[in-house]
């Protein structure tokens, strides 16, 4: 396994075909079903025109991190192109969560009682069901959102527990500063213990190691969009 960012091309399709070809070399070398992985294209700040190439070149699931930028355009995406699925990988706002559960089919950023009250509201309300990860924190870093790991259990409990929310796996963004690696080994070794089987784990720059610990969505925007 290179473990290497694969380099950015002069354009979004050839950026997704380069990412389809380590995705794909990463799962032979893991050992796994290329089909257990899903790539999610990160096209946060990136409008329509730079979307539509990644569509064309048959990309289905894409993630984005602000609620108000994929309102302003991705309604239009989703009634030209049926079939598309959005995740929010970025942080939600309690006041956000209508809005959210209408537009996203998944939602990564599960990672506090106020977030959980706000979702089980609104899938009630809106009888939509997005996927659910808890975001883990696991570099417990204090900027940075998520729950910390050794209160994971407990949240996770509290998730299925007290608000009824249906979690279906964990996500984590290790710090930029180290190995990915033990990071992606935690957060596997926590949905574990918890019956998870979605992890979403893995960017640009070391989604082939995340694909080697287990993660089945990695969220991949410089490498196929460029840089921002």
């Amino acid at each position: 396994m290179t473990g290497e960012t694969p380099a950015v091309t002069a354009s979004p399709a050839g950026g997704l075909a380069a990412v389809e070809q380590e995705i794909a070399h990463a799962c032979r070398e893991a050992g796994r079903d290329r089909a257990s992985v899903t790539l999610i294209a990160v096209s946060k700040t990136f409008d329509a025109a730079a979307i539509e190439p990644v569509i064309a070149s048959g990309q289905r699931v894409f993630g984005e991190n602000r609620v108000q930028e994929a309102k302003a355009k991705w309604p239009a995406l989703l009634s030209a192109h049926p079939g598309l699925v959005l995740h929010l990988i970025g942080p939600l706002q309690s006041n956000k969560a209508r809005e959210a559960v209408a537009l996203f089919d998944a939602i990564h950023s599960v990672d506090r009682p106020s977030i959980c009250e706000a979702l089980a509201k609104e899938i009630k309300s809106q009888g939509r069901h997005p996927q659910l990860f808890v975001q883990v924190n696991t570099g417990e870093e204090p900027q940075k959102a998520g729950v910390a790991p050794q209160e994971a259990d407990a949240f996770i409990a509290a998730c299925r527990d007290k608000y009824g929310l249906n979690i279906s796996g964990l996500m984590c963004i290790p710090p930029v500063d180290q190995a990915p690696a033990p990071h992606f080994a935690l957060t596997a070794k926590i949905a574990a213990r918890n019956g998870l089987k979605n992890l979403s784990m893995g960017m640009s720059a070391d989604f082939a190691t995340a694909i080697q610990f287990g993660a089945t969505h990695v969220r991949v925007g410089t490498a196929i969009f460029g840089h921002r």
